[in-house]
């Protein structure tokens, strides 16, 4: 029914694309600060691309940029959304002393629905798209098929980046983890593999259950010591078993096992000198919240953000980092769900789609998708035979339409299938089948490697990055 009362009618919302790009000081948190700026101003980010590490064009006399873009809801007119936008560059600080020079924050328009302004002001669609990559990649991420030109329908985004010269530099991605940490940059052949060591605070793990459920403070600060000068790059804290069987523990309990832990590491002065990434494995809010607060940089969440509602809403006000696994069901159910028909694109098939999906359920939830790490999940609503042919097809899953350049985590460590493929029923015992995932992880471009026997697959990582990795130094 149409409203009689023209005068209250909303202004319609349109959708634009704005360029993002920043070289000087925390640019990665330049960016989200500006992203965040447009939420609350109301113009709002739906989406956004991976961010990209890139040289500098024009003046190449300065520091490399991260560059990406974004998709928005406005109601603002072209003009008025430059106006804001260049507020927000006025609000953070930016100083443009040099044009195309340094500076801590940029934003650009870059088409505004299928409109072409040409305003002395402003020009849409924006003049440098068509010859820069660092603006057409992350364009091609939200919108490959969309024509810059509307004169011109029949050539995509996708068409000018492809008919670029290649890059002297490639691009890479880059996904932060914490202010004291570089990113991950997961098309970087140089790049080293995380080791992420698993502390699991339960009496019923299924490899380590009841290891550290009740250690005292010092045995456990020893612990953690013991797994950094292995080689752990990462901690990743769990408080409830996820093997099939276990019973689920109360919030309460969750809470009690995995917050001590995390504040054991950030308050005793012998970590000081050396910040540890922690890691908190949970699929609740209220606990990832609660991890956060206490000094996690990461949300490791088994169901990929399905089993709480709350979660992804939680890690995108939060600004966190979160890992989505690929999991079917609850681990109650997970494994009467690991049917992957060959007419639905089979088992890597499935595993691409459906984190396709729970990729965009982030996005939609708020979380920028430069925060998102990925995971196969080995072992869960996975068989047998099944955990292997994941591991052959990890560069495919890399590689798949709507993941591609994104971090990937892999966590086979001490798994069943192991135990099936080399005979050993004892999980402590796998060792040896272990060090042969985790370099077929790294050889299919794995970014973090989750172990139990950290000193013994952190030699792993070091020879597989070595054959596989270093740029072929």
């Amino acid at each position: 029914m149409s409203n009689s009362n023209s005068g209250s009618a909303l202004p319609p919302t349109r959708t634009a694309y704005i360029a993002l790009g920043s070289n000087l000081g925390d640019r990665i948190g330049w960016i989200e600060k500006a992203c965040n700026e447009m939420d609350a101003r109301g113009i709002r980010v739906r989406r956004t691309s991976s961010l990209w590490e890139t040289e500098p064009m024009y003046v190449l006399d300065q520091d490399r940029f991260v560059n990406g873009a974004c998709e928005v809801e406005t109601t603002l007119e072209p003009l008025a959304l430059l106006d804001a936008l260049q507020d927000i560059e006025r609000a953070l600080g930016r100083a443009k002393a040099v044009d195309k020079g340094p500076r801590n924050i940029d934003l650009d328009i870059l088409l505004y629905e299928n409109l072409a302004v040409n305003h002395a002001r402003l020009t849409i669609p924006h003049i440098g798209i068509r010859e820069r990559e660092f603006v057409l990649r992350p364009l091609a991420e939200l919108v490959p098929d969309k024509p810059i030109d509307p004169s011109r329908p029949w050539r995509v985004i996708a068409d000018y980046l492809a008919a670029l010269p290649p890059s002297p530099t490639p691009l890479t991605t880059m996904t932060p983890l914490s202010p004291h940490h570089p990113p991950i940059q997961a098309l970087n052949p140089a790049r080293k593999t995380h080791v992420m060591a698993i502390l699991n605070i339960t009496p019923d793990s299924f490899s380590d259950g009841g290891d550290l459920a009740l250690a005292p403070t010092a045995r456990l600060a020893e612990t953690i010591g013991a797994l950094l000068d292995a080689g752990a790059t990462m901690i990743d804290i769990g408080g409830q078993s996820t093997a099939p069987g276990n019973p689920e523990v109360p919030l309460a309990e969750e809470l009690a096992r995995v917050l001590p832990a995390i504040r054991l590491i950030r308050t005793l002065p012998r970590f000081a000198a050396r910040p540890v990434l922690i890691s908190v494995d949970t699929y609740r809010a209220r606990v990832a919240e609660a991890a956060v607060a206490a000094g996690a940089d990461i949300v490791n969440d088994v169901s990929g953000g399905a089993l709480d509602p709350a979660m992804l809403p939680t890690v995108a006000r939060l600004g966190a980092t979160i890992c989505l696994m690929h999991m079917r069901g609850t681990p109650a159910t997970m494994n009467a769900l690991a049917v992957y028909p060959a007419e639905t694109g089979g088992l890597i098939g499935g595993i691409g789609r459906e984190l396709v999906a729970r990729v965009a359920a982030a996005e939609a939830a708020g979380i920028r998708r430069w925060r998102v790490v990925l995971d196969p999940g080995l072992g869960f609503a996975k068989l047998g035979p099944q955990n292997v042919r994941v591991l052959r097809g990890l560069e495919e899953l890399r590689a798949w339409p709507g993941l591609a350049g994104m971090p990937w985590l892999v966590g086979s460590s001490r798994k069943s299938f192991i135990g099936k493929v080399t005979g050993v029923p004892t999980p402590r015992e796998r060792i040896w089948g272990t060090a042969a995932t985790v370099a077929a992880a790294v050889q299919g471009g794995a970014d973090v490697v989750r172990v139990h026997d950290v000193r013994e697959m952190a030699q792993v990582v070091a020879m597989a990055d070595a054959i596989w990795r270093y740029g072929g130094r």
